[in-house]
């Protein structure tokens, strides 16, 4: 009988099995090669974009005097050939002067073109000639796993490279204002303070993202806003400077129905907003909305949370009549409303 097992010790070695193990080392050789010139090609296709901004901010707090403005820094690129930067608002708002820092070391003066907190994404100008503008890619296709590159100026140091993957798709980030923001990219590249606004690339170099955020005192825990929702924000500050958003004038908190209830209400969602107050002289006011009542659709969308009715009350339902669906006591009732648009601070 042959035998089943080959003994591993052997004085004479296989001219063959040699050269396989070679072959795996050089291999193993050719990927690394290929992994660092991806990142080299991208980031030196970025990095004339990447520019450092620094900022002098008021402060929002009415008893600080105007001599103790706060300095901040932040990353940002250039995405057109005329001056137009995106970076994040948080680096910008309330800015009563921006100086923007090109990787050649030139310096200019920028002007606040639009700034949206609920995005957390700015748009900012400089007079410049001779400017590349970033390319933009496209988000909707990335991949979990994929390459990708982060270039910024953590801490001051101009133009600084990470690389890594992406972690996750379609994360949710709630911004200083307290909006959602969906569709955040998860990725292991690590950031620093000063990353933020600068652009997350594929290796193509091509932008997919905008760094925005980390998790202290996590490691590897970084995020970036889709350079999809970056465009559409993008294109409503160059227009408008602001995004408009619609408004009800609730205050509602989260609720869960219990299974019967779904059932007798024949509904399609086992939450809805509970209405807890009512503005003054608001569209709900208006509409016959009650403290108690709950929201379970907004036309034909069904409002499973808060965060869900603030995505639907967009620009195209601003001045438009539509249906609130509420449940009140046992009545399940529909009221036409017409949402206006929302105004920091007079609403």
């Amino acid at each position: 009988m042959e035998p089943i097992f080959q003994l591993i010790s052997n004085d004479g070695y296989d001219t063959e099995e040699l050269k396989l193990t070679d072959n795996r080392i050089d291999s193993d050789d050719e990927i690394f090669d290929a992994y660092s010139r991806a990142v080299i090609r991208a980031s030196e296709k970025i990095s004339p974009s990447v520019v450092n901004i620094n900022v002098n901010q008021q402060s929002e707090q009415a008893n600080i005097p105007m001599s103790q403005e706060r300095q901040g820094s932040g990353s940002g690129f250039i995405f057109t050939p005329d001056g137009f930067i995106l970076t994040n608002s948080h680096v910008v708002h309330n800015a009563n002067k921006i100086e923007v820092m090109m990787a050649d070391g030139r310096h200019y003066q920028a002007r606040l073109v639009g700034d949206d907190p609920g995005t957390d994404l700015a748009v900012i100008r400089i007079d410049a000639p001779e400017l590349i503008a970033a390319e933009l890619g496209d988000s909707h296709d990335l991949r979990v796993g994929q390459l990708v590159i982060a270039v910024g100026n953590p801490y001051g140091f101009q133009t600084t490279v990470t690389a890594g993957v992406i972690s996750a798709l379609g994360r949710s980030l709630r911004s200083q204002s307290g909006r959602l923001i969906d569709n955040i990219i998860q990725t292991d590249a690590a950031l620093n303070p000063g990353n933020s606004g600068g652009p997350l690339v594929d290796s193509r170099g091509k932008v997919i993202g905008i760094n925005t955020a980390v998790i202290l005192p996590a490691q590897g825990l970084c995020f970036a806003i889709a350079v999809d929702s970056a465009k559409f924000v993008a294109a409503r500050l160059l227009k408008d400077g602001k995004i408009r958003r619609g408004f009800i004038g609730i205050a509602g908190q989260n609720i869960k129905f219990h299974q019967r209830s779904v059932r007798f209400h024949d509904l399609k969602t086992n939450g809805g907003v509970l209405v807890v107050s009512i503005e003054s002289s608001s569209p709900a006011q208006f509409a016959g909305i009650r403290e108690g009542d709950i929201i379970v659709y907004f036309d034909d969308n069904r409002i499973d949370s808060i965060d869900e009715l603030q995505k639907i009350l967009a620009e195209e339902e601003i001045g438009i009549q539509s249906q609130i669906t509420v449940i009140r006591y046992s009545e399940k009732i529909v009221i036409d409303i017409i949402p206006k648009e929302y105004k920091e601070g007079l609403n």
